[in-house]
């Protein structure tokens, strides 16, 4: 698969040094960039599959492709990690369309190491009820957030990992966060400690 153009492509892809090293059957380079995107790649996958087991498998693929395409990457073009975006959602697509359901709701959790056991307990709570209602979102809201706010793509990357423009990413976002607004806000106040 060969990049198309895009606008956030005009800077320095920071992976390309280690595609070329990839190419020639670098084993620390393989490495670098595993540890560099491993986490994104899975995450994104477990945010939009909801199945912390599928979202291994896809990145397992994503990652071997990404080997395939090392040698024949063409510089200039799209960011790579624009392009693993883009597979990782693909993938997904194919894994949703053949089960025709969603799996589970096994969510990382976000937890301050520097936080005391209350605080630690209580944030843990918190983003253990954002992701629930994040799963909750439609599948395209819920990718939109996640690439946005979880994988911190800008609009202009996140509507081209989903190809589209970025005025109907945009709109995507503003749906789910006033979805997200209209799921969380019955326990707004036990969420944000008032009243405790």
């Amino acid at each position: 698969m060969r990049a198309t153009p895009s606008p956030e492509s005009s800077g320095d892809d920071p992976d390309i040094a280690l595609l070329v090293e990839i190419a020639r059957g670098d084993s620390f380079a393989i490495r670098t960039f595993v540890d560099r995107h491993l986490g994104r790649t899975v995450g994104l996958a477990n945010r939009v599959l909801r199945n912390q087991a599928d979202a291994e498998e896809v990145a397992q693929e994503v990652f071997l492709r990404v080997w395939k395409q090392a040698p024949t990457w063409e510089p200039g073009r799209a960011q790579f990690a624009t392009w693993m975006h883009r597979v990782t959602l693909n993938l997904c697509y194919d894994r949703m369309r053949k089960k025709r359901e969603v799996l589970g709701d096994d969510f990382p959790e976000l937890e301050d190491d520097a936080a005391g056991p209350g605080e630690a307990l209580h944030e843990k709570e918190l983003a253990a009820r954002v992701n629930e209602a994040i799963a909750r979102l439609p599948v395209r809201q819920r990718i939109a957030i996640t690439l946005c706010h979880t994988q911190e793509l800008s609009n202009i990357e996140a509507a081209a990992v989903m190809e589209i423009s970025v005025e109907a990413l945009e709109s995507l976002l503003a749906r789910g966060r006033r979805k997200l607004k209209d799921l969380l806000r019955p326990q707004a106040g036990e969420l944000l400690g008032i009243g405790q």
